[in-house]
């Protein structure tokens, strides 16, 4: 099937949050944020580029993306985007194509990640070649080598990709944390499905708020940040986007 136009629905709000079995925070010396999947064939289904204002839940999704993702740079922890190739051969697209069609393209206009939300210098770029973050892209060993075992999820699509990823991660022993307005879905009840799913099989949810303030201010983490080894050059790990 295509992706569908995806109607405006809220976020959910704090209190609308299920309630997490795991009692994992986010510790800043131990997590990577991963920016899941954030390029424009995903985005176009919300409206994104079209004059509406305020649109939610895309607003939002942009806005706290972009948050977490100048946190995690400012204060030194790794910064992870995963981005399909765009015009995949039938062999490379696999059983993919039964389910999702040929995928998008190989044109810059679909593959591309918006500016207001692209890579920095330093970050990382893996290939994605499956809904799962860890299937064929090193991020696990990315993660192995720089010693952290906490990945922090925002991006789309939270019922498909996210959830693939934060139940995979953990199977491999990585706390995962799902950021429950830094994700969209095709709808409201596939949003709030999956927060209620990876909260009480694999995962932590959480807002922004509550990340942001688990990662703590960029001049403490500056005076009391441990060194964790050198870091890993990044174009061992990126993609061709």
């Amino acid at each position: 099937m295509a992706i569908p136009m995806i109607d405006a629905y809220p976020m959910p709000r704090e209190d609308e949050l299920p309630r997490n079995a795991a009692p994992w925070t986010i510790d800043p010396d131990r997590a990577v944020l991963l920016v899941h999947d954030l390029q424009h064939y995903f985005l176009n289904p919300f409206g994104y580029g079209q004059p509406a204002t305020g649109r939610q839940p895309l607003t939002d999704l942009m806005n706290n993306t972009r948050a977490l993702r100048d946190r995690f740079a400012a204060i030194g922890a790794p910064v992870v985007y995963t981005a399909q190739p765009g015009g995949m051969s039938d062999r490379e697209r696999g059983l993919l194509k039964d389910i999702w069609g040929a995928g998008m393209s190989a044109d810059e206009e679909q593959r591309a990640i918006p500016d207001r939300i692209a890579p920095a210098p330093g970050d990382t770029v893996l290939t994605k070649w499956r809904p799962s973050a860890f299937c064929r892209t090193g991020l696990l060993e990315l993660m192995r080598e720089r010693g952290r075992d906490q990945l922090v999820i925002c991006g789309v699509y939270a019922h498909v990709g996210i959830l693939m990823t934060a139940h995979e991660g953990f199977s491999h022993d990585i706390e995962t944390f799902v950021v429950s307005d830094a994700i969209a879905d095709f709808s409201a009840l596939h949003h709030r499905k999956t927060l209620e799913y990876v909260a009480g099989r694999c995962s932590v949810t959480l807002p922004t708020r509550v990340a942001l303030t688990a990662l703590g201010s960029v001049a403490h983490r500056r005076e009391t940040r441990p060194f964790d080894g050198p870091p890993v050059p990044a174009a061992a790990h990126r993609g061709d986007i």
